[in-house]
């Protein structure tokens, strides 16, 4: 399977608290809430597209309590998102739980980058990655992830945690798409392309 890590950030780079004030307030965070403004019908089809593709969900420990909170209560039909969030299989990766909630559940302990790294190897579409910005972040310096989606708010919070923190190389990406609502967000998606190539600006007048 092909690992998807999506995510929605601020121009800033911010990822905490997109979907309410006070969604995630830890580290004092007050600035959540960023994201809801400005979501419409085309954010909601194409997350909803994005969604579709997935054979499960890879989540950390906090975003996964979250989720396994919040998605259960949510039973409306016309809802894009509930039966896929609800009925795919979902993979937690996490040394304190010993088992989740949220059926079905797979809890993986031990090194992420190890236990991430052999469910890539199995068949399958995407295992999707939803929040869960510092596990993002493992396994992107790790080299496993395959497609990064990224719903980027008109929005400069501030203060926050930033989604990419990590001490790896630089990562490489290709755009294969990228699109703008009429609500300002902008919808990018990329597929990895190995170490981020570098240059200086000797040869620039060959561009000019």
């Amino acid at each position: 399977m092909r690992i998807a890590l999506t995510e929605f950030v601020t121009l800033d780079g911010v990822s905490q608290g997109p979907g309410s004030p006070t969604e995630d307030p830890t580290g004092g965070f007050t600035r959540g809430g960023w994201l809801v403004p400005h979501m419409d019908g085309s954010f909601v089809r194409r997350t909803s597209q994005w969604l579709d593709l997935a054979d499960g969900l890879l989540l950390g420990r906090r975003t996964y309590q979250a989720f396994a909170r919040d998605w259960p209560r949510i039973t409306d039909p016309a809802d894009p998102f509930t039966v896929r969030m609800n009925s795919l299989p979902k993979y937690v990766v996490t040394n304190t739980l010993t088992e989740g909630d949220w059926h079905p559940t797979t809890v993986l302990r031990g090194d992420p980058v190890q236990t991430v790294g052999e469910l890539r190897t199995r068949p399958g579409r995407e295992l999707q990655i939803h929040g869960s910005a510092r596990l993002g972040s493992t396994l992107l310096s790790a080299g496993l992830v395959d497609t990064l989606r990224l719903v980027i708010a008109p929005t400069v919070t501030g203060a926050g945690r930033r989604l990419f923190d990590h001490p790896g190389a630089a990562v490489g990406f290709r755009l294969v798409h990228s699109e703008v609502t009429a609500t300002g967000l902008l919808l990018l998606e990329y597929e990895a392309v190995g170490t981020a190539p570098v240059a200086d600006y000797e040869g620039l007048a060959a561009f000019v």
